[in-house]
């Protein structure tokens, strides 16, 4: 799966909400009202990446987790870091 286009991706991020571009990722902070739901979060949405076999760089520090999308194999932000980001938003709202 090739990296999307510039264009491409700010019009994607434009569409989403609290997730920016970082360079090569796309990147958002969850904050949660504990560490133990922090974690409780961060074990859900590693069940949803092993689900599609694409892993995110996650950050924890106490309450809040940062997480990093990118295709690495692929040079840059793809469809399948949207299609993932869509995921963990959902996760986060459950």
């Amino acid at each position: 799966m090739p990296a999307l286009p510039d264009n491409l991706i700010a019009q994607r991020l434009a569409e989403m909400v609290g997730w920016e571009r970082v360079g090569d990722e796309i990147v958002k902070t969850f904050e949660f009202k504990s560490f133990t739901d922090a974690i409780f979060f961060v074990d859900r949405v590693a069940d949803e990446a092993e689900a599609v076999h694409h892993h995110p760089d996650l950050d924890i520090r106490y309450n809040k987790v940062k997480v990093a999308l990118t295709t690495h194999d692929d040079g840059g932000i793809t469809d399948k870091d949207f299609s993932l980001a869509v995921d963990i938003d959902a996760v986060s709202e459950r």
